[in-house]
């Protein structure tokens, strides 16, 4: 997975908003019968920038989501959003899911689909295009997308990181 260095510290000053992606039923099978456990994927955003995601494991499925979320919380990443969108193009995979996040103009929407669709709506963008290729499961969607997103760079954070001013970004 990509270095982070846009970690989010504290989260007691954001307003997050948790949006559950997929819920899996688990059966182990013991010599007593079947034992039922629920997984649950959830994200969590301020939809202005700020995205994370957990996975939370418990016999109830409102328990899952719940730890889910906790876990979510303690994940949290900031992405640069300017205007709606994403800076620039960004590929990422995990496992065997491939992301391909692409700017968009004002009014575009979010072209995206399934878990894609739920992080880019966490975080706050509302119009990119958006292509996933390979395996469509949804754990490895998100991990994909935010790894994806997590490799963003606004133009000022290049700017800082080279040493130049933000015109000369754009310009060469």
């Amino acid at each position: 997975m990509a270095i982070v260095y846009n970690r989010v510290k504290s989260t007691n000053d954001l307003e997050l908003k948790d949006r559950l992606v997929a819920i899996n039923r688990v059966t182990k099978v013991t010599k007593g019968g079947r034992t039922f456990t629920f997984a649950a994927i959830v994200v969590v955003g301020n939809e202005d920038g700020v995205i994370g995601w957990g996975l939370g494991k418990a016999g109830e499925v409102p328990a899952a989501i719940a730890k889910g979320v906790e876990a979510a919380k303690k994940n949290l990443i900031r992405v640069p959003v300017h205007n709606g969108t994403i800076p620039h193009e960004q590929a990422a995979s995990y496992g065997g899911a491939s992301v391909f996040l692409k700017p968009a103009t004002t009014g575009t929407g979010v072209k995206a689909g399934g878990a894609m669709r739920a992080v880019l709506d966490s975080v706050g963008v509302t119009d990119v295009l958006a292509k996933s290729k390979g395996s469509s499961n949804p754990h490895n969607l998100v991990k994909a997308t935010i790894q994806a997103l997590a490799e963003m760079r606004s133009p000022l954070m290049v700017a800082q990181n080279r040493g130049i001013s933000v015109e000369k970004v754009f310009k060469g």
